[in-house]
């Protein structure tokens, strides 16, 4: 099973069997989402270069296996809030084609800064606009 429509009929499934899908808001969702994306970075946690590269290769059936939850709590939370994952990301790497293209490899490209979504929704705020998710 590879595909994203597979994987979505396989993670609802096995969701409903269990009745967990009262458990299953958008905010336990990302709960769930960050918890497993944490089991899969503590493997990489405290190990540098040839130290890591031996623990990758003894651990790669356990590190893989965190990378499927973290994939599983994706496809279910892509489900619920239906999001239709593989066009998302498709569009997402346009966007990124565009906005970080091979003609300025090697050159910085705009800056990332933290607090980015804060800021939005200030500058809302400030227009007396609702911040997204308000208001529903």
């Amino acid at each position: 099973m590879s595909s994203l429509k597979q994987m979505k009929t396989q993670v609802l499934k096995f969701r409903n069997d269990r009745d967990w899908a009262q458990f299953h808001g958008a905010k336990d969702l990302i709960l769930g989402l960050l918890v497993e994306a944490g089991e899969l970075a503590e493997h990489f946690q405290y190990l540098e270069n040839d130290e890591l590269r031996q623990y990758q290769l003894e651990f790669k059936e356990h590190i893989a296996d965190e990378m499927a939850d973290v994939l599983f709590w994706l496809v279910l939370m892509g489900a619920e809030l239906d999001v239709d994952l593989a066009e998302a990301f498709n569009r997402k790497m346009q966007k990124n084609a565009l906005k970080y293209p091979v003609s300025k490899k090697g050159e910085k490209i705009g800056s990332l800064t933290s607090g980015k979504l804060y800021n939005r929704w200030q500058k809302l705020k400030s227009k007396g606009q609702k911040k997204p998710g308000e208001g529903r």
